[in-house]
């Protein structure tokens, strides 16, 4: 059977429209980012997190789409690494800091300085090369302020407190301990999937009910949160202590 996607072959009028759609479809993420931002404004942040939830959904299907189309072989002057990175900024810092920055949930004088710190310290760490690791780990905390806006809205920690997490996460983006990659790191894949679905149908479940969910759903999502970010360190510590 002939590879429709031979480099060698030219593409036809049909490949490059199917490629750049997978380029719409990733950009689409940025209009998304928009209507999250303008939920934000208006302190609606259910509908945020649902526009960004769209987002993160997208996020993960357009990857596929490009290597199934090969994108980067019939559009070769379109970089959709360059254009997952500008959408991913928005959708997991830009409107996170926001939401962050208006939730009132922070230290009045502190906050702005947090959300400055969020978007600068989210736009160095997608500049970094060494961003992720050979082992499909993120290197640090991964930007993931969605997440933890989410989390800031749902725990409604004490304005110290909050403000203290957040620093402390900001400056993890600069510290090379390893994060799991939900969907590509091999190490207990299967458990992580798992946990993964779970998490999203707990996250979906939370934002329908306005964040007011009993302290079972927030224990279980914070357990699966702490799973995400801290069981690789977990397990090389234990691995040296060991050794």
């Amino acid at each position: 059977m002939t590879d429709s996607h031979d480099p060698s072959r030219s593409p036809d009028a049909s490949m490059r429209a199917r490629a750049f759609a997978v380029h719409l479809l990733t950009a689409s993420g940025a209009a998304l980012a928009l209507l999250a931002l303008l939920e934000a404004v208006r302190e609606h942040w259910t509908m945020m997190f649902v526009w960004l939830g769209v987002a993160l959904v997208i996020d993960g299907i357009d990857g596929p789409l490009a290597r199934r189309f090969g994108v980067p072989d019939v559009l070769p002057d379109w970089s959709g690494d360059t254009l997952d990175l500008v959408v991913d900024f928005l959708t997991y810092v830009f409107v996170p800091a926001y939401a962050i920055m208006a939730s009132k949930l922070l230290l009045p004088i502190a906050g702005p300085l947090v959300g400055i710190a969020i978007v600068m310290s989210g736009a160095l760490y997608f500049a970094d090369r060494r961003m992720k690791t050979d082992d499909n780990h993120f290197r640090g905390f991964p930007a993931l302020w969605n997440a933890a806006a989410f989390y800031l809205l749902l725990l409604k920690p004490s304005p110290g407190v909050a403000t203290l997490v957040l620093a402390v996460f900001v400056i993890l983006t600069f510290v090379p301990f390893h994060t799991l990659h939900p969907l590509r790191t091999l190490r207990w894949r299967p458990l992580t999937l798992v946990l993964i679905g779970v998490w999203a149908v707990l996250a979906i479940f939370t934002i329908v009910a306005d964040f007011n969910v009993p302290a079972a759903v927030k224990i279980a999502l914070c357990a699966i949160g702490g799973y995400v970010l801290f069981s690789d360190l977990v397990v090389r510590t234990y691995s040296r202590i060991t050794s």
